[in-house]
């Protein structure tokens, strides 16, 4: 019992959550990013794909 009560009134390992959540919120901000980056990516690709058809055709 002695040991939990050190462990919740030590603050040595707080910085460590910290960066540790903050760490989880730039990698979950940086999915969220990459799939909606899937339409637009997906958009150029097909543009391209259609100007290079078109250019191999004339």
């Amino acid at each position: 019992m002695k040991k939990l009560k050190q462990l919740v009134s030590e603050e040595g390992g707080q910085d460590l959550v910290e960066y540790s959540l903050l760490l989880a919120f730039l990698v979950l901000a940086g999915a969220a990013m990459f799939i909606g980056m899937n339409a637009s990516t997906s958009s150029i690709w097909s543009i391209t794909n259609s100007r290079l058809a078109n250019a191999s055709g004339s």
